[in-house]
Parts: C-alpha cells; structure tokens; sequence
C-alpha cells in the first residue's frame, strides 16, 4: 500500500478556484482502479494550506494516475495559481 501526502499552498485569492479544479480531479482519480482513497482537506490553523491526502494499492496504479488524462490536464492548471512549489511526500508503510 502507498500513500501521498501532497500540501498545497495557493495564492490567497486562488484558494477557491483550486478546490474547484482539485474537485474534477478528485471525482475522477476515485473511480480509478487502485485508487483507495483520494481527498482533499484545508488546514483548520492556515487555510492557505490545503492537503491532498491519497492511498493507493501499488506504486504501479499511483504511477498510472499520474499518467492520467485528468492528472495531466488539471495538475499544470493548479501550479498557476500556487505561492510555493508544493510539498509531496510517497510513503509506503514500514509497520
């Protein structure tokens, strides 16, 4: 099992417009096969912080979602509208 930890940190006046193109990109990577679980949550403390949080069966089914039309699409879309690179972390449990 792999899981995505993706923290976002859009410009503060984009912050709407990224939950709305994260929202067609979570409706879709749902219904992908391997896809566990695949949300997006705002930080209670900095809500220009916002965390895409995903668990996936196998690397191999992440690394297809990545390969997606609607990853390829929607992701260079929400890079436009962010502050900072995001920070994206891939773990795979050790326990």
């Amino acid at each position: 099992m792999i899981k995505v930890v993706a923290k976002f940190f859009p410009k503060e006046k984009k912050i709407d417009r990224v939950i709305e193109l994260a929202r067609e990109l979570v409706e879709k990577t749902v219904l992908e096969e391997g896809c566990i679980k695949y949300e997006m949550y705002q930080d209670e403390k900095d809500p220009k912080v916002l965390l895409m949080l995903e668990e996936w069966e196998s690397i191999e089914f992440l690394n297809s979602h990545m390969s997606s039309e609607h990853f390829t699409r929607i992701v260079p879309q929400l890079s436009a509208y962010m502050d900072k690179e995001p920070e994206i972390s891939v773990c795979k449990k050790v326990l």
